[in-house]
């Protein structure tokens, strides 16, 4: 039944339940970049979250980015408390795939992993990314601070006029407080699924036009 309906969020009265603890254990280290995935994280790093399509190439393109300390994958946007994969795919617990970005403000700013998000997929499509259909696949920014909020808006505004001049609609993208919106880590086959599974299926791709905001590191 949930192939052929039009994609929808549900409210919280209609969301799964969910559990209150997960059914499985997080891994403790990135395959590539070797530091652990959950937090608490070292002194310094920030973090940013990211919704852009199937997790599994859209995680691939952070952690290969300098100044990115680690990278995981997981569930964010929705009502379902630890919510499983074939769940979130069902359409019934609201989130979105997302990507949680570790980061080096000292080496890469935020502007640079914002102008990196929106150049990896399309943000004008609402809930699919290409053949990938389904809520789960909707574009999304989940910010940590005024400061990222701020600056989200602003590469957001600063890009639509960009794909309104090449034939693109109106951008889709939310842009959410992550503080009320729980991240979630998904299953452990999905952490770092193309570093895993070199041959995978990536569905990732922009439209082929550059965002125009900076991409200097923060320090220079």
């Amino acid at each position: 039944m949930f192939l052929h309906r039009t994609p929808e969020l549900p409210t919280p009265e209609e969301a799964l339940k969910g559990r209150p603890e997960p059914e499985f254990q997080v891994p403790s280290r990135h395959t590539v970049l070797g530091n652990p995935l959950l937090g608490p994280y070292p002194e310094g790093l920030e973090v940013a979250d990211f919704g852009l399509g199937c997790f599994w190439g859209a995680e691939r393109k952070f952690w290969q980015t300098p100044g990115v300390w680690t990278t995981l994958v997981g569930y964010q946007g929705g009502h379902t408390e630890n919510p499983a994969y074939e769940e979130v795919c069902s359409g019934l617990t609201g989130h979105t795939e997302a990507v949680r970005v570790v980061f080096d403000p000292s080496v890469v700013s935020y502007t640079a992993l914002l102008k990196l998000f929106w150049e990896s997929h399309d943000p004008t499509q609402g809930f699919r990314q290409g053949n990938d259909v389904g809520t789960q696949y909707r574009s999304a920014i989940y910010t940590h601070s005024p400061e990222q909020a701020e600056a989200a808006e602003a590469s957001r505004d600063a890009y639509q006029p960009v794909l309104t001049r090449t034939g693109h609609g109106e951008i889709t993208t939310t842009i959410l407080p992550a503080e009320t919106r729980t991240f979630w880590p998904a299953e452990p086959y999905h952490q770092q699924y193309l570093d895993k599974n070199p041959g995978g299926y990536c569905g990732i791709g922009g439209t082929g036009q550059a965002c125009p905001i900076g991409v200097a590191s923060a320090d220079g």
